[in-house]
């Protein structure tokens, strides 16, 4: 009678081992594609230069921030990205005819979205090189401001893994 019970018993064990060891492979498996994924990005990032901190380093309003410049929320992300201007010739740039502000778009994301966005910008976009802005969304409530500084960390984590340095502006 103790055998079939003992043999039950040691077929359980044997399957909780193999689920261990199916569960850790399956584990290893994504942090590979994860790896891969992240080497990708970085490639396709690679296609902007480093950054020239000379270039940005006396700029202290957002405004004045040509590069991208990201403002958390609690649960969105805002981008803001200047694009290069079309025409080469200095004549005119920044008057009435040719306005930086013309050159400027605002979008919304989901903190998912955001590797695809930064992908898809042009180079143009980066005047600076590879150095973006970020700070705490200025519109978000006090109460969201725990889960806001999560997000922040989060964002900052993210693309220091992408390679991007990250310029961390305070809150206004």
């Amino acid at each position: 009678m103790l055998l079939p019970v003992a043999l039950i018993a040691c077929h359980k064990e044997e399957q909780a081992v193999a689920n261990v060891a199916q569960g850790a492979v399956n584990a290893q498996q994504k942090a590979q594609a994860a790896a891969t994924e992240i080497d990708s990005q970085r490639s396709e990032l690679a296609r902007i230069p480093l950054p020239t901190k000379s270039m940005y380093v006396d700029v202290h309003e957002p405004g004045a921030w040509l590069n991208p410049f990201l403002s958390v929320d609690a649960d969105m992300i805002t981008l803001r990205v200047t694009m290069q201007d079309a025409i080469p010739s200095t004549v005119g740039e920044g008057s009435l005819l040719r306005p930086d502000a013309a050159r400027r778009q605002e979008l919304q994301l989901r903190p998912k979205d955001l590797t695809a966005a930064l992908i898809a910008l042009p180079p143009g976009a980066w005047h600076y090189g590879r150095v973006i802005a970020v700070a705490e969304s200025p519109l978000a409530s006090r109460k969201d401001s725990p889960k806001v500084r999560r997000n922040v960390e989060a964002v900052i984590q993210r693309l220091n893994d992408l390679g991007i340095v990250v310029e961390e502006w305070p809150a206004r």
